[in-house]
């Protein structure tokens, strides 16, 4: 092994002139002063760790961000791990030291640049990533493709060289990623765990390299020495499933994972501004089930829209239902707590409660509600052409072209159900029975419109990257309050390549801790064929984001029609307004 760093050690056929060539760069680079270092402080012939150790200490290099990488680096399995090289060389040695705390069976797919450093080489599975078809680098990657599918971790810069200034761009940026990072997932179905790493290297560094590409390899000793009494942040998304993709090639793929990384740089990732403090009143006392089943008994037979098993929907107005919409607002004032949208008040409610078409779903064994919508109908709302009326009117304005305004519609809003219903298919079902036994009932109402709150519980970068996504931009309505936190520009150009909606929920997985998709009220509204307008903050919703979305029902899927209209889904598409 050799006792000293050299450029020598980069490569492998050397002749005298070459050899006394590349110790002339090495004073002219910083590879001499590095491997004054190496000797002053004896590291030569130490454990990887103790190398990485000692050279961070005596460079001085504080990183920031360990703990949370750490937290996010499965501890078994077949992993995957990508990052961004904007070093060069540091950023390697701090992802082995770090990762490999969590996963002693790390492995890293490196190029040449990194045998600097000869103490690492048990790390490393060296490649040359400048060149996908250079038949060297095939049983490199077999021997990295065995070890990921036997449960191995491994480390990957996809990129093959370092970030550098790409004039189409006008800004330093990765090279695009080399496609063998699909293979390595896919094949092993290892989860992937994307990685950013932020910093640039010297003005220097990056005019060389804009003169000769390769001049880049011979800079790395001198950018790592300029780190020295620095701050290096390393931020990491969540693990994502191989299944979460849905990619058409591996190109696509690689360059997915490329976005993944650039998601996780903390120059794109603001916090929901701090939240006032509302003293939160304790929540009113539950009306009896006596009460509320007279109330029920009470209500004109044909408002019961529905009967299932041991379920039955109404629909009603405060007016007939005084106890049971108060009971409505108690349970909607104690799910909203949950996802950090109370009012902070006993019960949730407004003056909109006492003109809107409350519609809920009884459990008759157990006594209880268990869910509800609250309905607009424009049609009635709207008689005296008052847009104040209607509760969205105070979070979006509403032109004379947009739909509620041609036609009779179902205006949606202030959707929940109870804990035990919320990842049930049951609950969702029986309250879209009720919406389509309404309109089968009422079937001049051919549009339904309103928000899907988006939640706090989101990033903000996922709400960006949602909004990016889903909607199609119109004349026809804007918000009072946008949302303006705009696409890091790497997703913007992503964007322009690839069908962001397709790849949402993949880069949704990364960025978002517990992983979670797009909410499931937006994911049926998508299955229903939304059309998706606006996004706004709702200032009377605790500052909630809220998706604005359409649906003509008429057109919605044939077998949707079926499942929740039912038998009269025929004569409800057929129906004409007269």
């Amino acid at each position: 092994m050799p006792t000293s760093i050299s450029l020598t050690n980069l490569v492998e056929r050397k002749s005298a002139p070459l050899t006394i060539a590349l110790k002339i760069l090495d004073r002219l680079v910083g590879v001499k002063k590095m491997d004054a270092l190496y000797k002053l402080h004896n590291m030569q012939d130490l454990s990887k760790e103790l190398f990485a150790k000692k050279l961070l200490s005596i460079l001085n290099i504080e990183v920031l961000g360990g703990d949370s990488l750490q937290r996010n680096v499965p501890e078994s399995g077949p992993l995957v791990i990508a990052s961004n090289h904007p070093f060069g060389g540091i950023e390697g040695v701090i992802l082995c030291l770090l990762i490999g705390q969590i996963r002693p069976d790390l492995q890293v797919m490196a190029n040449q640049g990194l045998k600097l450093f000869p103490e690492l080489n048990d790390y490393f599975i060296f490649t040359n990533p400048l060149s996908e078809r250079d038949p060297k680098n095939a049983p490199s990657i077999r021997k990295s493709l065995q070890h990921v599918k036997d449960g191995g971790a491994l480390l990957v810069f996809p990129a093959g060289r370092v970030s550098y200034y790409q004039k189409d761009k006008k800004r330093i940026s990765e090279h695009v990623w080399n496609r063998v990072i699909s293979k390595l997932i896919t094949v092993s179905q290892a989860q992937f765990l994307p990685v950013f790493v932020s910093g640039q290297n010297s003005e220097l560094f990056y005019l060389l390299g804009r003169i000769y590409f390769r001049f880049r390899l011979f800079m790395l000793a001198r950018e790592l020495l300029n780190k020295q009494n620095t701050q290096v942040r390393v931020s990491c998304g969540s693990a994502v499933k191989s299944t979460a993709y849905k990619v058409e090639n591996m190109h696509q793929h690689a360059a997915l994972c490329r976005i993944q990384s650039y998601c996780q740089d903390p120059l794109w990732n603001m916090h929901w501004p701090q939240d006032k403090v509302l003293e939160q009143a304790p929540l009113a006392a539950p009306v009896s089930w006596p009460d509320i089943a007279s109330e029920l008994a009470s209500l004109p037979v044909e408002q019961c829209l529905l009967t299932h098993k041991q379920f039955s929907v109404y629909y009603g107005y405060q007016h007939q239902l005084p106890g049971t919409v108060f009971e409505i607002a108690r349970l909607r004032e104690q799910v909203f707590r949950e996802h950090n949208e109370g009012s902070g008040e006993p019960i949730d409610t407004d003056d909109f409660d006492a003109t809107y078409t409350q519609l809920f779903v009884v459990n008759n064994q157990q006594e209880k509600i268990v869910g509800a919508y609250r309905m607009g109908q424009t049609d009635r709302l709207l008689e005296q052409n008052d847009l104040s009326q209607l509760y969205l009117s105070r979070m979006f304005n509403f032109n004379n072209d947009f739909i509620n305004q041609q036609q009779p519609c179902l205006e949606l809003g202030r959707s929940f159900l109870i804990p035990e219903y919320q990842k049930s298919f049951q609950g969702l079902f029986l309250l879209w029975r009720g919406i389509g036994a309404f309109v089968c009932k009422f079937p001049h109402y051919r549009t339904l419109y309103g928000t899907v709150s988006l939640s706090k519980m989101y990033s903000p970068r996922s709400v960006s990257l949602i909004k990016q996504a889903l909607i199609t931009p119109t004349n026809q309505v804007t918000a009072h309050n946008e949302f303006s936190f705009p696409l890091h520009p790497e997703v913007i150009d992503f964007s322009k390549q690839y069908n962001l909606p397709t790849h949402l929920s993949a880069l949704l997985a990364s960025v978002e801790p517990d992983g979670k998709d797009i909410p499931i009220l937006a994911k049926h509204y998508q299955k229903l064929g939304a059309k998706f307008h606006c996004l706004g903050i709702d200032k009377n919703f605790n500052d909630t984001p809220g998706l604005l979305l359409s649906v003509d029902l008429p057109d919605a899927p044939e077998k949707l029609l079926k499942l929740y209209l039912g038998d009269a889904w025929q004569g409800y598409v057929t129906h004409t307004n007269q």
